[in-house]
């Protein structure tokens, strides 16, 4: 199954479906956090898309380069003030190099899942450990897997005016599930849907060492919320070991 890849539509109409990311009380504690872990620069975001968090961090004074398979998100971002000086390069976030070494690579919102193998997952903790510094850090956000119960094999995740989305559960072997979407923006109803990989925190942690990472933080949030049994979701912190 290939990793998923955003087209023109999903593209141009990304930033308004996804405006609550863009709230600051997400997105300001966000950047606070990396900012603080690049430890001045450089960093590198994979699957940078229109720049929700690169544009922000690089206004910080922090140099930011991407890594994004969309060049249709790439094209959003670039037509933004700021992204004509962030370096983007058009590739697979599991292969892709870019010049230099690296204080902070950073995956975030869950993109991790866009790779839809396990080989992928790994290959983008090896990805991002061949672009870091000794002592740097890469960090990865995504949600803990909510499994399904016996007999269920989709669930409503969102379900509010304009908006709703479910979740199908297609393979639980290959932990795959299709997240679906039914927006309508500006008069404009659009559809999409995609498959994801979902990972679980300790298959996270395995996928670094094998890198040569280890955990560093594990935060249930931005804001270095405790990370427990009842966490939805992670800010994960792993660190490459300084020579």
């Amino acid at each position: 199954m290939p990793s998923t890849v955003w087209g023109r539509d999903v593209a141009e109409t990304y930033d308004a479906a996804s405006a609550a990311m863009f709230e600051p009380d997400l997105l300001v504690p966000t950047v606070d956090l990396l900012f603080e872990l690049a430890r001045g620069g450089p960093a590198l975001e994979l699957a940078v898309g229109t720049g929700r968090v690169a544009l922000p961090l690089a206004g910080r004074g922090i140099t930011v380069s991407g890594i994004e398979l969309s060049p249709h998100m790439a094209r959003q971002l670039r037509a933004k003030p700021g992204g004509q000086d962030l370096a983007v390069t058009i590739g697979d976030m599991t292969t892709a190099r870019v010049a230099g070494d690296f204080k902070l690579v950073y995956l975030v919102w869950n993109a991790i899942m866009n790779l839809t193998t396990q080989d992928e997952q790994v290959a983008v903790f090896a990805n991002a450990a061949a672009h870091l510094e000794p002592g740097g850090c890469f960090v990865v956000e995504v949600g803990v897997p909510k499994p399904p119960v016996e007999g269920e094999v989709a669930r409503v995740f969102t379900m509010e005016e304009g908006r709703v989305g479910i979740d199908t559960y297609d393979d639980l072997v290959g932990q795959i599930l299709s997240s679906h979407h039914w927006v309508t923006l500006e008069g404009r109803f659009v559809r999409f849907s995609a498959p994801y990989r979902y990972v679980w925190p300790a298959e996270l942690d395995l996928m670094a060492r094998v890198a040569g990472m280890r955990l560093k933080h594990r935060w249930a949030g931005w804001r270095r919320e405790p990370f427990t049994s009842a966490s939805t979701n992670q800010v994960a912190v792993f660190e490459k070991p300084a020579a």
